[in-house]
């Protein structure tokens, strides 16, 4: 699974780059996540995992507390979760996740990037059935058989490990998430280079130079929308980053 925690590397990196929008992008599933339960993550499996993802990308505080806030504050804001399918150059899949308070606009963009970034969508269906729901750890300071060895004695046996740049990644299950992070915390490990959940491909394609370009613009462009949270595909990036 080496090329696809380069993809996740990959994603990662070019949200960091982007400091402004991400925060928006975490503030706006942060108030959701609180609204839609308890403003505690203690009590609110759906926030505390918010949160998580939102310690790896080096959220600040206040963005968190100010969302968190609004929520308790009776904002009616209201959200759809909404996910589209669509393809690339040479094969290339991809999922959007979105988060909209206007579903006709959102639909339209989506749409028109793939459309004017050489990719079209496809229907519901057309393309999720090739990915699978995944939970990803990243751990530093540990070795791959020290972290299989804390895994089993919580009795976990999960998808995969691998290490890779001095980062064990663990695979896992998505109902394991929960259970595979407590064990780490109970392990005295509390921080994660990633951890979240993420759609995987079940295998990858290569592109040509020029395909891949052409298809990292339609990304590129459809992470800047308002309305995306997370765009999953299938391309192995290879060293980009």
């Amino acid at each position: 699974m080496g090329r696809k925690w380069n993809n996740i590397k990959e994603k990662k990196a070019s949200k960091d780059a982007n400091t402004s929008r991400i925060y928006a992008k975490f503030g706006r599933e942060i108030y959701v996540a609180a609204k839609q339960g308890e403003p505690d993550p203690v009590a609110n499996q759906a926030l505390r995992l918010v949160l998580e993802r939102a310690k790896t990308y080096n959220v600040p505080k206040a963005i968190i507390d100010r969302a968190i806030e609004k929520a308790k504050g009776g904002a009616d804001e209201n959200y759809d979760t909404l996910r589209y399918e669509g393809f690339g150059p040479s094969g290339s899949m991809v999922i959007v996740d979105t988060l909209t308070n206007n579903v006709n606009r959102t639909a339209s963009d989506v749409r028109s990037t793939f459309g004017k970034n050489g990719g079209n969508m496809g229907v519901n269906g057309s393309v999720a059935y090739m990915f699978d729901a995944t939970a990803v750890f990243g751990i530093e300071g540990k070795s791959a058989d020290e972290v299989l060895e804390l895994l089993m004695e919580a009795d976990l046996d999960v998808r995969d490990i691998m290490e890779e740049d001095d980062v064990v990644i663990v695979y896992a299950e998505p109902d394991q998430f929960h259970a595979v992070q407590e064990a780490f915390k109970n392990a005295g490990i509390t921080e994660f280079t990633i951890a979240e959940l993420t759609m995987l491909a079940q295998n990858d394609v290569e592109l040509s130079n020029e395909d891949q370009e052409q298809f990292l613009k339609m990304i590129d462009a459809l992470e800047e929308l308002e309305d995306v949270q997370q765009v999953y595909h299938n391309v192995d990036l290879g060293d980009e980053e």
